[in-house]
């Protein structure tokens, strides 16, 4: 699903940008519900910010990437936690692009995430390459969310993958296809 966004863009850049888990969910600009075999997932996009809740029979969580005022977690390359029976895994990386290599990867992922039953983007009031993008699926009873931030005037792209599962008896996950 493909939306404009109707407000100012307001994260100025992608060093902006903090991570958090377990936030109270914040006001959303657009949302999509999400059924994936047993697990209800709410992709929420907030500006050019994130949030994504997750909620099943082992538990609930909260994601947030977003400028959060008076908070002092960036955004962090990696983490790894468990939340009760779940193991939660979240990478990040910021791209920077040429002009002409940064429309053509937001003309890519925005054509992908729009087209997909599964996806949500927001496109900013005044720049077609200024959106904030989230995927989401189901793969080996894991779900998993991949995210996308642009901002044009810096040619940055910040990317963020999410995968959230019940612990395996030996402690680790299961192989992921993401």
């Amino acid at each position: 699903m493909l939306t404009t966004l109707n407000t100012a863009y307001t994260d100025t850049r992608a060093a902006d940008l903090a991570w958090a888990l377990g936030r109270e969910p914040l006001p959303a600009l657009a949302t999509l519900d999400l059924e994936l075999t047993g697990a209800r997932l709410q992709l929420r996009l907030l500006g050019a910010s994130h949030q994504v809740l997750l909620e099943d029979e082992q538990g609930s969580c909260s994601e947030t990437v977003a400028c959060i005022p008076g908070s002092s977690t960036p955004l962090p390359l990696g983490v790894a936690k468990r939340l009760g029976d779940w193991e939660y895994e979240f990478a990040a990386r910021v791209e920077t692009l040429s002009d002409g290599s940064f429309a053509g990867r937001a003309q890519e992922l925005l054509a992908l995430v729009s087209d997909h039953p599964n996806g949500l983007a927001g496109v900013f009031p005044g720049s077609p390459h200024a959106f904030t993008a989230m995927l989401a699926q189901r793969h080996e009873g894991q779900v998993h969310w991949r995210t996308w931030h642009a901002y044009p005037q810096d040619g940055q792209l910040v990317a963020t993958r999410t995968r959230v599962g019940v612990r395996q008896l030996s402690g680790v996950l299961s192989p992921s296809g993401v």
